[in-house]
């Protein structure tokens, strides 16, 4: 993935630059991973199920951290492995995903989600006020359903 910088962008228009900078697929996949179920290392997001290809990974895991999306730190118990967290700039986009959720829940039968109706109804009735529950909870190492950790 060719790096983004601020004279690359094609226009600033806000949705482009948002799409520009994590609207690809695995960018947006990686963010959910890390909200969702806490994944921090390569090794567990190549275990998504959406199956991302390695060289995919590294490019998008290098590129979010580049725009100041990701920061990367060695683990604490192997100095081999990366841990990669949220920055404030990608907690602030919590909320977009969240947004995403709630859409995929209205208009996808299938959707994961609506197996977790409290989640669901509790999010669509306050979602300001959950957006800034999960960042707390994101920015001190957790993550929303800690549970269902691959």
């Amino acid at each position: 993935m060719k790096t983004t910088c601020k004279a690359d962008i094609r226009s600033h228009c806000a949705v482009n630059y948002g799409v520009e900078i994590f609207g690809d697929r695995w960018s947006l996949l990686i963010i959910r991973d890390i909200i969702f179920v806490g994944k921090k290392t390569y090794g567990e997001f190549r275990k998504s199920e959406e199956g991302i290809a390695t060289n995919v990974l590294a490019s998008r895991l290098v590129f979010l951290e580049q725009q100041g999306i990701l920061s990367r730190a060695p683990s604490p118990d192997d100095g081999r492995k990366d841990f990669y967290t949220l920055t404030a700039k990608g907690l602030d986009l919590i909320p977009i995903v969240l947004t995403i959720v709630l859409w995929s829940a209205k208009h996808d039968s299938e959707s994961y989600v609506r197996r977790r109706e409290a989640f669901v109804a509790r999010l669509s009735q306050n979602p300001m006020q959950v957006s800034e529950e999960v960042k707390a909870l994101v920015r001190n190492g957790g993550c929303i359903f800690p549970e269902i950790r691959e």
